[in-house]
């Protein structure tokens, strides 16, 4: 029986077409195989980058007997949790609930009807710290399927009756107002962490959501505490060692609190995000253009990361690729993870003689015992007294990113996700527009423009993945079509094409169709006619991305704003309900939710740009100002009075001959102005 992925897009699968498993995809198929066998469904789930998903790989998988324990015993299905999110989150419920964590690789045994009995994530080959190993998992699950079927069957029913009534308190409809924000706020200040920024304990992980929200916050009210916090947390992450100091961009999260070692796999759906929050501290912070250290360091590493993005992420089409691995060769055969980025004083001295080793080493923090592994350190930049020549810094910056060049590279998985395209389109975007970085807006517009001929199908649904030009089986969940949707009115904002807001209408029909309860208003990951699994998933929590939920409901709100549009308006609010629900409570959990409900309670704010055109440098000034206004979710309309593109244009005349700015909200507007500084103040929270 041959193994069944080599024919797949996703490189996770990709990776395990030459094991001796018979491994099969997710498809009916494979559950036929197992009712017409009479074995039970091994389901295995992981992605390209995560390293303990390589590890057990090399462990399990790759070994024969096991392989040919597993073969003769069940019907293997591994699943890469990108390409089918919906059919990982349903059992990493179940996995949760059970075991009270969850994690990848997730190891879930199935009966044929695809009911989850047994769970666990990483199982070791040998017994190891109260673990059992794989193959006594196997033996296990084995004897007890064939011994105590009827037991196995009664508890895989139970378990899946238990998920299906298991339902979220989604709070009512209506959105959160000012004391529900206010409380979120307290809720943040509570857990956070004064001395190294951010929250919680280790592992930490960026809170780019959060920090919108509290950007948001402090636009609308003025509040310096949530400044303060968003602040600090981004020179902290900037400074600290999950940054990467030399080629830009952002690691998964840091193992410490202190922000020191990072798990190194690089994320776009991260770099996104905060490439985007950075850019809009900057926009904060810089007041009238007049930039501090804090702003200017909130500009570098928004650009760092956005060039990061676009060298090293984006693929020949013009999408940007998932992900760069944690591991790579260490130069001896053997993938070690962060090998690419770590480093030991003497490799410096390698890379940059004695003298200029030593001031590398003091001004990014390497030492001789090391920050990492092995003697080696991940290079920070912790705050220190007395001043470095920068000429000679950015000189031993240039050499060892050279080094570094010549060192095994990481590996890419070169599939592309549609959610996380649309949070790199909508990124690039705006960070090319503040910073006139015209090629930076080029990238957005390829990745958009790959996104609709190759994912979208003549009735505007979503591929959720593509690679090598070629679009997945997959259909789009709920989180592509809102990041996709955001994308879209970015571009349409800082382009003036009112194309992409056409693009992004289609998309939230979709929404309203098809993942909309229409009773409730609460929303589902996935479309009414999608594939039935043994619960229709439904999670309303940002994690490491925004929820489908949060994302969907932003984009509404921004699509309504800029068309007038009620049904989408009325689908935001309601949906915020969730987050007048969970916001007081769990506020580093719905981030997202929260910076939408501010710009709810904004208004948002309508923004009309008229003018000559975009080659028109006084039409460029307001427009340029409208884009760099705080006020919470503010959208942007650009073009010629008589233009029928944006329908925010309408009846918008010139005043005295010259372009001018009109800005609305709550169905009133201001007296139209002509000049940049009035719209400035006008736009500023």
């Amino acid at each position: 029986m041959p193994n069944r992925l080599a024919h797949e897009t996703s490189p996770y699968l990709l990776q395990h077409a030459d094991n001796p498993v018979d491994w099969w995809p997710w498809s009916a198929e494979a559950f036929e195989e197992a009712r017409k066998s009479g074995k039970p469904v091994l389901l295995s789930v992981g992605y390209s980058s995560c390293h303990w998903c390589h590890v057990m790989a090399h462990e399990s998988f790759e070994d024969q007997e096991t392989a040919d324990y597993l073969n003769a015993h069940y019907v293997s299905v591994k699943v890469d949790r990108e390409e089918r999110p919906d059919v990982d989150a349903v059992y990493m419920e179940a996995v949760q609930a059970a075991t009270g964590q969850g994690g990848w690789p997730m190891t879930v045994f199935l009966t044929p009807d695809a009911e989850p009995f047994y769970f666990g994530t990483y199982f070791p080959p040998a017994p190891r710290q109260g673990m059992p190993s794989f193959r006594q998992v196997l033996e296990g699950v084995r004897s007890a399927w064939a011994d105590r079927r009827d037991e196995v069957a009664d508890v895989a029913a139970k378990i899946t009756r238990d998920l299906a009534e298991r339902e979220i308190s989604y709070g009512g409809t209506e959105a959160p107002g000012e004391e529900e924000l206010a409380q979120a706020l307290l809720g943040l200040t509570r857990e956070y962490d004064p001395q190294r920024g951010g929250f919680g304990g280790a592992p930490k992980f960026p809170p780019s959501m959060v920090v919108e929200f509290l950007l948001r916050h402090h636009a609308r009210t003025g509040a310096e505490g949530a400044l303060q916090m968003a602040q600090d947390t981004c020179e902290r992450m900037a400074r600290g060692g999950i940054y990467d100091q030399l080629g830009g961009g952002f690691a998964r999260y840091s193992v410490d609190r202190d922000w020191v070692v990072p798990h190194f796999e690089k994320m776009l759906y991260d770099n996104a995000l905060l490439c985007r929050v950075y850019a809009h501290l900057w926009r904060a912070t810089a007041r009238g253009g007049a930039a501090d250290e804090h702003s200017e360091l909130a500009r570098r590493v928004a650009l760092e990361t956005a060039d990061f993005m676009v060298r090293e992420l984006r693929t020949t089409e013009g999408g940007f690729a998932s992900a760069l691995d944690a591991d790579s060769d260490d130069g001896t055969g053997r993938h070690v993870e962060g090998a690419y980025y770590a480093w030991t004083p003497e490799q410096l001295r390698e890379a940059l003689g004695d003298e200029d080793a030593e001031l590398a080493a003091r001004h990014f923090g390497v030492t001789e015992e090391g920050t990492f592994e092995h003697g080696s350190s991940v290079l920070q930049l912790p705050q220190q007294d007395g001043l470095f020549d920068a000429e000679k810094i950015a000189s031993i910056h240039e050499r060892l990113l050279r080094q570094r060049g010549t060192r095994p590279a990481p590996g890419r998985d070169d599939k592309i996700v549609a959610a996380w395209n649309g949070l790199a389109i909508a990124a690039l975007a705006e960070t090319g527009a503040y910073f006139d970085r015209p090629d930076l807006v080029e990238a957005a517009l390829g990745a958009g423009d790959l996104l609709v001929r190759l994912h979208l199908d003549d009735h505007a649904r979503l591929a959720r993945t593509s690679k090598d030009g070629k679009a997945g089986v997959n259909a789009g969940v709920l989180e592509d079509y809102g990041d996709v949707a955001e994308g879209f009115l970015a571009l349409a904002s800082v382009t003036g094409e009112g194309v992409w807001l056409e693009f992004a209408g289609f998309l939230l029909d979709h929404v309203l169709a098809r993942f909309v309860d229409a009773e409730s208003g609460a929303l589902y990951d996935t479309a009414a006619d999608a594939e039935q699994l043994i619960r229709r998933p439904q999670d309303p929590t940002d994690n490491a991305a925004p929820s489908g939920w949060s994302a969907a409901a932003g984009a509404l709100l921004s699509y309504a704003a800029q068309t007038g549009a009620e049904p989408h308006r009325a689908a935001a609010v309601k949906a915020l309900g969730v987050v007048k629900a969970l916001g007081p409570r769990v506020p580093r959990f719905i981030g997202w939710g929260l910076a939408v409900a501010e710009a709810n309670l904004d208004g948002p704010r309508e923004v009309a740009i008229v003018g000559p055109g975009l080659d028109d440098e006084a039409t460029r000034a307001l427009h340029r100002t409208a884009l760099l206004g705080t006020a919470p979710g503010a959208v942007v309309a650009v073009g010629t009075p008589d233009s029928d593109e944006l329908p925010l244009l309408a009846d918008r005349p010139l005043v005295g001959g010259e372009p001018a700015a009109y800005v609305c909200r709550n169905f009133t507007c201001d007296a139209p102005t002509t000049d940049p500084e009035r719209l400035r103040t006008s736009l500023s929270g």
